[in-house]
């Protein structure tokens, strides 16, 4: 895969760059809570635009349904963007008409616009090839080259990610190759002992990477609403604790199979249960119980791990030669279910060897505790994308880049 130093070398200067990005932040209304996608572009777009390109950006944000949205509109994160390269940025009030003709029309040598939300159209999501070609080739028209930086959308078969690249001469940007980089000492350089923590609500969405895993890893530590599968398929009791029943089998296979490969998976021992979920508007006090994780009441939800679990994989993480993180171990965004999430990302900051956040949740949760994100190995922006790379899947968006 060509990479943007290539790019930079041969001259970009006049030309009309066409960036991928992943601007996908979470808002509160039109305030963006958290805005690290938005500042792990800018290393591309500026050196673009500091070479003398005229910069597109593009990108989804949430899931419109193929149509204008206002409460999906790209314009927050258009503006967070201009703070931060500290430049005026032109915005585009749709994707590939009159408002982004103009807007990229306008564009003098080192000067950026962003166009809206690509998913605002529907030829952007579409499963229909002949659907999706037409938008791409609509946005096509828009630029000279294609520059695809947008990590946390690489696992989607989507116009902009896979279509549009055929159609331009392409290269991968920072992040995109950082990420691959990282990737790669997760699967291919891997320092040991090789430690995964895996959070998060649902088992069925991390049951393809437990899969590979079981074959690499030498300690697998599960916390999040996922745990109380891997309970429940114990024989415990988990009460009315979030739940995937029809998971069951499959997580028992993998329990058995992690014995028999000599892999440590580890299952919290004590849980933070109460009757109901908090209230995450208004953080009101939950007063949660401990409990042992074999003793979860009927009535009760488990909602984080527990004091004596936090240590236990604290422990756990204390001699790692490799991390890698994707999930929550609780409810961390209200204050009373947040240290199990804390325990695990202070771990990784005391680990000695090479620690990665997988992204999503994961990645907001860092920030929103106040970590220093520099005292991670690295910290993705892809949540979901990680996880199929790690699973061995073909990513279609890595897939165009690299033709």
């Amino acid at each position: 895969m060509k990479t943007i130093d290539e790019l930079l070398s041969e001259g970009v200067a006049g030309k009309r760059v066409f960036v991928r990005a992943d601007l996908n932040v979470p808002l509160d209304g039109t305030t963006i809570t958290d805005d690290g996608r938005i500042r792990a572009v800018v290393p591309t777009v500026k050196a673009l635009a500091d070479a003398g390109a005229r910069v597109i950006v593009a990108s989804h944000l949430g899931r419109p349904k193929g149509a204008p949205d206002p409460a999906f509109s790209l314009a927050p994160a258009a503006a967070r963007l201009g703070e931060l390269l500290g430049a005026d940025v032109a915005f585009a009030e749709d994707t590939v008409g009159t408002s982004a003709e103009a807007a990229v029309a306008g564009l003098t040598d080192g000067q950026v616009a962003v166009i809206e939300n690509l998913r605002f159209n529907a030829g952007e999501t579409s499963k229909d090839d002949a659907e999706r070609a037409a938008f791409a080739d609509k946005l096509a028209g828009l630029a000279d080259v294609y520059v695809g930086d947008g990590f946390g959308a690489v696992h989607r078969k989507h116009a902009s990610v896979f279509d549009l690249p055929k159609r331009l001469p392409h290269y991968a940007g920072y992040l995109i190759a950082t990420e691959v980089g990282v990737l790669r000492k997760l699967t291919d350089d891997v320092k040991r002992p090789y430690v995964v923590a895996l959070g998060g609500a649902k088992v069925s969405d991390k049951l393809a990477v437990i899969d590979q895993l079981l074959g690499k890893a030498d300690r697998l530590l599960i916390g999040g609403g996922m745990a109380y599968t891997f309970l429940k398929a114990k024989g415990y009791e988990v009460g009315i604790s979030l739940l995937q029943e029809d998971q069951i089998p499959a997580v028992k296979e993998y329990i058995e199979r992690a014995e028999k490969n000599g892999v440590e998976l580890v299952l919290p021992v004590d849980v933070l249960v109460a009757p109901e979920f908090p209230d995450l508007k208004t953080k009101a006090p939950a007063n949660p119980t401990t409990v042992a994780a074999d003793a979860i009441p009927a009535d009760q939800e488990g909602l984080d791990i527990g004091p004596e679990t936090r240590k236990l994989y604290a422990s756990k993480l204390a001699d790692a030669g490799t991390v890698f993180w994707n999930g929550p171990m609780g409810v961390f965004e209200h204050p009373d279910y947040a240290e199990g999430t804390k325990a695990v990302a202070q771990a990784l900051v005391d680990a000695p060897g090479f620690t990665v956040v997988g992204g999503g949740d994961s990645a907001a949760a860092v920030r929103t505790l106040g970590f220093d994100e520099n005292a991670f190995g690295h910290i993705s922006t892809g949540g979901g994308a990680s996880l199929e790379y790690l699973e061995g899947k073909t990513l279609p968006g890595l897939a165009a880049l690299e033709d």
